[in-house]
């Protein structure tokens, strides 16, 4: 079973934003989360209204690679480092899901 993509952007919608991390490595992953974030707010706009406008930055390909840092850092960090590390990884996996679901839909309507 697949997660849909009103199932991934309900979560998406409800998902506490992750915790800092003491590093300066994990804060920077953090706030290029923000940005990705902020780029894929686009789809409430579309739940909302039903245009499909796109983000112009390629937000799949920034969250692909936040997924690959934060990977990184799992294997390197541990305690709430680790916590932190996990919880960035994990939002940008869903909000993936969520954006790709959009492109889909969007596309398809």
């Amino acid at each position: 079973m697949e997660l849909s993509f009103m199932d991934a952007f309900t979560l998406w919608c409800r998902a506490p934003y992750p915790s800092l991390g003491s590093t300066p490595e994990l804060k920077s992953l953090r706030a290029d989360l923000g940005a990705a974030d902020e780029q894929a707010s686009v789809v409430k706009a579309f739940l909302r209204t039903g245009r499909f406008r796109p983000s112009g930055a390629d937000v799949l390909a920034e969250l692909g690679d936040i997924v690959s840092r934060a990977d990184a850092m799992c294997a390197e960090y541990e305690g709430s480092d680790l916590e932190a590390a996990r919880e960035i990884r994990a939002y940008a996996a869903l909000l993936a899901v969520v954006y790709a679901g959009f492109l889909k839909e969007g596309e398809s309507g």
